[in-house]
C-alpha cells in the first residue's frame, strides 16, 4: 500500500475542490435561469388573466397537453361514469 505524500494529498484536494466548485457554480447558474423562467411564466399568466382568460383552466390545459391522450380519455370516461352514478 502506497501512502500519499502531503504534496500529493494537497494536489488531489485542489483538483477535487475545483471540480466541486464547478458543479456548484453550474447549479447556481441553472437555478438563476430557472428563477428567470419562472418569472417570465408568471408574467405570461398575468397577461392572460389581464385579457380575461381563466389562468386556472389554462394551467389545467397545459397539464393535460403533457399527458398521454389515452390516459386522459380513460380518466374522463371514469369521471363521467362516477358523475352518472351520482346523478350529476
Amino acid at each position: 500500500m502506497t501512502d500519499l505524500t502531503e504534496e500529493e494529498k494537497s494536489e488531489n484536494y485542489r483538483v477535487t475542490a475545483g471540480e466541486l466548485r464547478q458543479f456548484i457554480e453550474r447549479f447556481e447558474r441553472l437555478d438563476a435561469e430557472k428563477k428567470d423562467i419562472a418569472e417570465q411564466m408568471k408574467e405570461v399568466m398575468a397577461e392572460a388573466k389581464g385579457r380575461g382568460y381563466d389562468t386556472k383552466v389554462i394551467r389545467l390545459v397545459i397539464a393535460q397537453r403533457k399527458r398521454d391522450k389515452d390516459d386522459i380519455a380513460e380518466e374522463e370516461a371514469v369521471l363521467e361514469m362516477y358523475k352518472e352514478a351520482l346523478g350529476m
